[in-house]
C-alpha cells in the first residue's frame, strides 16, 4: 500500500474510496470491487463509517481467507485483491486494493457495476454491452441483428439502387446475387442480416434500432431559445436519411449572388460550403454509436450556424486539432459499404476537403468547431450571410472590387498601385481609395507620398482560417 489506511479515510468516500462499517455488507463489498475494478481502481475500508469515523473490528487470519474467497468466488473473471489489516487511531480495519481490470467488465453476482462518484451503481445494459463489444475485439454493426431475418431487408432497394450504382461506379459487372454481396460486405451473416445490413437495406430500420435517424430542428434566431420554424426526422435506412437530410437543408440555404469583378456573369454563392454540409452528414450517420438507443442524430438549423450532433464520442487517439490527419471508423462495415457507391470518402479524405472547401469559399467561413467527448460529438459550422449582407451594402465598383482583390491577396496597395491596377486617374484614384476607407474596408496608413492602404482584417484571404478548430476567434 502506498497510502496507508489513515490517509485515505481523512480524504472521505470518492470514486477511488468505499468505506463500510462491518463485514455484514459483503456482498456490496463484492460489488465494489467489481465497480473499482471497471473504472480506475481503488480501496475498499472496512471497519469506518460513511462520516469517516473510525469503528474498527475484529479480523482473524479466517476472516480474511473467508473475505478473500467471498471476492474471489463471485466475481467473473476472477478478480484477486490485495487484503491486509491496519491499524487506524487505535482500531483495526480491513483495507482492500483493487486494480482496474484490463479485461472488462467484471461482474459480481453475475452483474456488472461501475463507480459513479461516491456510489457504486449497475452498469446499465446498452453500456454493458459496449463493454463486450469492446472485449471481444468486434464490431457492434458487424454483429448479426437480433430478431432479425433476411426477410427484413428490402432486396428490391438492394437489386434497384444499391447494385447499379456500385458497378456504375466500379465499371464492372457483379457476380453473384445479391445475398452473396451483401454477405460478402458483411451485411448478412450465417444467412441472417447483421446489424449494418439492417441499417443500410432494412425495410424498417427503426423496428430493431428505435432512434436510428435523424431529428431537424430550424429556428428562427440565433439560439435554440428562438421561435422553431420547423421539425423533420428522416427514418428510413441510411441512405435515405443521408439524401433527405441533406435535400431539405440545402433546400433551406440561402444562395447569394454578386458580381464578380472579372467576369460579366454574377457568381453564386452558398451561405455554407455545400460538400461541408453533406459529409458532416454522412460523417454523422457513419459514426454514430447504433449500440446507444436512447437518443439519436440532431441537426440544428439557425440563422448563423448550423449543429450536428451525433452520439458517439471520438476515440482517445483523435482530437479535433488531428483529425485531418488520424482515421477511425466506430462502424467499418456501414463507411465500407457507403464507400463502394461513394457517399463517403475513402481513405479518410473527408475532412481535408471540408478545410478546402472552407478556404476556398469567396466569403472564408470560419472552420468548423468540433465539441467532443467520449460520449457524442457535435460539430458546428458557420454561415456567410452577414458577410454577405457587409459586402454587399459596400456596393463597390468595378475598380474597387478589383483593388479588394488585390489587397486579399497582397495586404496593401498605394494610390500610384492602384491608378496602374485600374488603369484610371489619380483623381479617381484618390476618390476610390477615400470611400474604401469610408465604407469600413480598409485602413489608411503612413502619410504624405508614403500613404498606403490596408484592407481590413475581417475582409482579408486568410482572416477566418482555424485549421485547430478551435471555434470562433
Amino acid at each position: 500500500m502506498k497510502k496507508g489506511a489513515s490517509g485515505l479515510i481523512k480524504n472521505g468516500e470518492s470514486e477511488k474510496l468505499e468505506l463500510k462499517p462491518s463485514l455484514s455488507q459483503i456482498n456490496e463489498i463484492v460489488e465494489a470491487v467489481s465497480g473499482m475494478a471497471n473504472a480506475k481502481g481503488g480501496h475498499i475500508i472496512i471497519g469506518v463509517a460513511k462520516s469517516g469515523r473510525i469503528i474498527g473490528l475484529e479480523a482473524g487470519k479466517d476472516t480474511m481467507e473467508r473475505l478473500s474467497n467471498k471476492i474471489v468466488n463471485n466475481t467473473d473473471p476472477n478478480i484477486y485483491p490485495e487484503i491486509c489489516t491496519e491499524r487506524a487511531e487505535g482500531r483495526n480495519v480491513i483495507t482492500i486494493g483493487v486494480d482496474e481490470f484490463p479485461d472488462k467488465p467484471v461482474l459480481a453476482f453475475g452483474r456488472a457495476f461501475k463507480r459513479v462518484g461516491k456510489s457504486t451503481v449497475k452498469i446499465s445494459k446498452d453500456e454493458y454491452e459496449r463493454m463486450l463489444t469492446e472485449k471481444r475485439k468486434t464490431y457492434f454493426d458487424s454483429l448479426i441483428c437480433e430478431g432479425a431475418n433476411l426477410e427484413d431487408i428490402e432486396w428490391g432497394f438492394v437489386t434497384e439502387f444499391f447494385i447499379p450504382k456500385y458497378e456504375a461506379l466500379a465499371e464492372t459487372k457483379l457476380r453473384g446475387d445479391a445475398e452473396e454481396l451483401l454477405e460478402a460486405l458483411g451485411c448478412v451473416k450465417e444467412s441472417k442480416p447483421t446489424n449494418a445490413g439492417i441499417l443500410l437495406f432494412g425495410k424498417n430500420p427503426q423496428k430493431f434500432f428505435t432512434n436510428a435517424f435523424i431529428a431537424l430542428a430550424r429556428y428562427k434566431g440565433k439560439d435554440v431559445g428562438t421561435e422553431r420554424l420547423d421539425y423533420k426526422e428522416f427514418n428510413g435506412n441510411l441512405f435515405q436519411q443521408i439524401d433527405n437530410c441533406d435535400k431539405y437543408v440545402k433546400e433551406h440555404t440561402a444562395m447569394m449572388s454578386r458580381l464578380h469583378p472579372m467576369k460579366v456573369e454574377r457568381e453564386d454563392i452558398p451561405e455554407y460550403p455545400l460538400f461541408a454540409i453533406r459529409e458532416l452528414i454522412v460523417n454523422a450517420v457513419v459514426h454514430r454509436d447504433y449500440s446507444e438507443q436512447r437518443t439519436k442524430i440532431i441537426t440544428k438549423m439557425l440563422d448563423d450556424h448550423m449543429e450536428f450532433y451525433n452520439p458517439g464520442g471520438l476515440p482517445k487517439e483523435i482530437t479535433p486539432s488531428n483529425i485531418t490527419r488520424k482515421q477511425f471508423s466506430r462502424n467499418p462495415a456501414i463507411a465500407k459499404v457507403l464507400a463502394k457507391v461513394r457517399y463517403i470518402e475513402e481513405l479518410g479524405e473527408g475532412w481535408d476537403k471540408i478545410v478546402k472547401e472552407h478556404r476556398e469559399h469567396p466569403l472564408k467561413p470560419e472552420m468548423p468547431k468540433i465539441d467532443a467527448d467520449k460520449y457524442s460529438m457535435t460539430v458546428t459550422v458557420f454561415s456567410t450571410k452577414e458577410e454577405f449582407e457587409e459586402e454587399k451594402k459596400a456596393e463597390l465598383n468595378e475598380r474597387q472590387r478589383k483593388a479588394i482583390e488585390f489587397l486579399r491577396e497582397n495586404g496593401k496597395i498605394s494610390r500610384k498601385k492602384y491608378v496602374a491596377l485600374c488603369g484610371c486617374s489619380e483623381r479617381t484614384a484618390l476618390d476610390d481609395l477615400i470611400d474604401l476607407v469610408k465604407k469600413g474596408l480598409t485602413e489608411r496608413k503612413g502619410a504624405g507620398k508614403g500613404t498606403y492602404y490596408e484592407i481590413r482584417a475581417k475582409y482579408a484571404q486568410n482572416t477566418r482560417k482555424n485549421p485547430e478548430f478551435g471555434g470562433r476567434k
